[in-house]
């Protein structure tokens, strides 16, 4: 049985300012992404999804590690309303240092960001 070309290609993360989103890259795909914004010294995570053919490959792991450590090196802080970064933060401690609880101001960021963007 043949494997999956997609299992042997080359995993990437990008940060894509300009989309407000981190983007895993697997060879020349966008296998999926975090979306963010950053507000004052902190980064809102609120969106996680990777596509269903990228599925079970472990990329939405490799995708937020690599944002939150590039969060870290930023001097930002982690804000997590996206459900799979809340969860990811309570398996992984070693970005408890940096991680602030939702608050209503947080909600409030996000919901102008995502009124504004699809204006």
């Amino acid at each position: 049985m043949a494997q999956d070309d997609t299992s042997q290609a080359e995993r990437t993360v990008r940060n894509a300012p300009d989309r407000h989103r981190f983007e895993v890259l697997v060879g020349d795909d966008v296998a999926g992404f975090t979306e963010y914004i950053d507000e004052g010294s902190q980064r809102i995570f609120f969106h996680t999804e990777v596509d269903d053919r990228f599925a079970g490959q472990g990329l939405a792991s490799v995708l937020v590690t690599a944002a939150l450590n590039e969060t870290r090196s930023d001097g930002k802080r982690i804000v997590p309303i996206c459900p799979y970064v809340a969860s990811y933060l309570k398996k992984h401690n070693d970005f408890a240092d940096i991680a602030d609880e939702v608050t209503p101001d947080a909600m409030r960021a996000v919901k102008a960001f995502k009124k504004a963007s699809s204006a």
